[in-house]
């Protein structure tokens, strides 16, 4: 296994290789993550010279800061020529106070970060963790990312960062080669950290998560949908009674109507017996294919129409495509998001199943009656998928930066407090719009009777029950979550290995 360097040791390592003749070149160490300088060269002080010698050669013009024409005119002083574009994801990716340029604090920052990520990749590709990477390790990583490349080609790719004349590349080349060019789309990050596809929480409004090239080629991507679908349905079985009591809450407790948890289940179970806490779910679990099928291909078309060739969006892209995603799927299939609510609503005998329920709705209320509560429901959509995904992004980035050093591989128990950290933050937001969206599914349409409008309803909330009546439901809904991620990871996992999808 490589040694792990202290970031201290790698800036130092990388400072002495980037002076020049100034500092003494050292030999590579075998094992890829000693540094070549020892203990004392290693001192804060000397540590700190060496980064502000690099950063000097780097400022061209002198001014303590450096710009893209700096980082152009300076890497290529030392023989390092990257594009514009490379440039560019370098300064924005280290400028925090946004002023376009890196200052001396900025640019260690960055090299920290970047070198993480490095380390990262590394790893990857070191397959007999040996420290070292060679010809056959790189043909076959690319492989599994979906790119076929010969041995000679491989061999290639080696001489162009093998200083030494050994034909494989350890720590110390790999990060010398790389210094100062942007590392994106990890692979390990998309396979450990996929989040939509495995928790269910009831509503499916998170971005749809990342596949590799890998996985879209090889068929695992269906497999990965299909677990989830299965997950999805059980967790929302398992849960069922405390969504019920949420609508219902939403719909019928106000302050003259003060319900409560222990008193609604006792109610529900009162007027129809204990089948009753289950009214709804049938056709709440038979929309998981339908959503999820349309939002995965959708989210495709939309990463293609956007026109990105990257393996893993951007976080402002990935919400766009995913907020479009979202909305296409939930305009698909929103006729059973109201049947949905009519049936957890129903009194015993009230219809006979879900087709009944569906000519009722027709026949007295028209195709419209299908469409209430739309607006306010594609409107949920950013909130919720902004947050989520903000939120969630955040949570995982910050692990990575603080813990990931030999993996990307998070464990189950951050992967499930991070899902439902950003889980429950997303809802949060969007809960009001939901509440509205559930009154207004709910409203069986009287002829003559005036058509209540999204407005209109929060107006009639805010002004006889307040802001606390936007959040009636808000307690079972969150009660729900924990179990439903636990769930949902539990019977994603199985039906995985039942489907024969590896995991890394």
């Amino acid at each position: 296994m490589v040694a792990s360097p202290s970031r201290l040791q790698m800036r130092c390592c990388m400072g002495v290789r980037m002076t020049g003749a100034a500092a003494a070149p050292a030999a590579s160490s075998g094992g890829g993550g000693a540094g070549p300088c020892g203990r004392s060269a290693c001192e804060a002080p000397e540590q700190e010279r060496r980064l502000r010698a690099l950063f000097q050669k780097l400022d061209v013009n002198r001014d303590g800061a450096l710009c893209i024409h700096d980082l152009a005119e300076g890497l290529g002083r030392l023989g390092l020529h990257r594009t514009e574009l490379d440039l560019l994801k370098i300064v924005k990716a280290g400028d925090k106070d946004l002023d376009g340029q890196l200052d001396f604090e900025e640019f260690v920052h960055y090299l920290q970060d970047h070198e993480k990520k490095l380390r990262l990749v590394f790893k990857s590709l070191d397959k007999k963790n040996d420290g070292r990477i060679d010809a056959q390790e790189i043909v076959q990583s690319l492989r599994d990312l979906g790119v076929k490349i010969s041995e000679q080609q491989a061999e290639k790719i080696l001489k162009s960062m093998d200083k030494n004349g050994t034909m494989t590349i350890d720590w110390n080349e790999w990060r010398d080669y790389h210094l100062l060019h942007p590392v994106e789309n990890i692979p390990e990050i998309i396979l450990y950290w996929k989040h939509s596809t495995i928790f269910d929480v009831g509503e499916n409004l998170t971005v749809p998560d990342e596949f590799t090239v890998e996985e879209r080629q090889t068929g695992m991507w269906w497999r990965h949908l299909v677990a989830g679908g299965g997950a999805g349905a059980v967790s929302r079985t398992c849960t069922a009674p405390l969504d019920r009591l949420k609508v219902l809450m939403q719909v019928h407790a106000s302050r003259s109507n003060n319900m409560c948890i222990i008193g609604g289940f006792t109610q529900m179970i009162r007027e129809g017996g204990p089948r009753s806490l289950w009214r709804g779910n049938g056709i709440n679990v038979l929309k998981i294919a339908p959503e999820s099928a349309i939002k995965f291909m959708a989210y495709e078309q939309i990463k293609r129409f956007i026109g990105t060739d990257q393996e893993m969006l951007r976080i402002h892209e990935r919400l766009l495509a995913g907020s479009l995603a979202g909305a296409i799927a939930q305009s698909s299939i929103y006729p059973m998001e109201v049947l949905k609510t009519r049936m957890a609503l129903r009194k015993t005998g009230q219809y006979s199943g879900m087709l009944d329920c569906a000519k009722n709705i027709l026949s007295k209320e028209g195709m419209a009656a299908f469409y209430k509560g739309y607006i306010p429901n594609m409107l949920g959509i950013i909130p919720y998928a902004g947050i989520d995904l903000a939120v969630y992004e955040t949570l995982k980035n910050a692990w990575l930066q603080r813990y990931a050093v030999n993996s990307a591989d998070p464990g189950v128990f951050v992967l499930l407090a991070c899902g439902t950290i950003s889980s429950t933050c997303g809802q949060l937001a969007s809960y009001p719009l939901a509440l509205v969206r559930t009154r207004m599914q709910a409203q069986a349409s009287v002829e003559g009777a005036p058509e209540v409008t999204m407005r209109g309803l929060f107006k009639h909330i805010l002004k006889t029950e307040g802001a606390f009546g936007l959040y009636r439901g808000l307690a079972p809904n969150f009660m729900k979550v924990i179990p439903a991620v636990s769930i949902s990871y539990v019977v994603y996992e199985n039906l995985k290995m039942t489907l024969g999808v590896q995991s890394r």
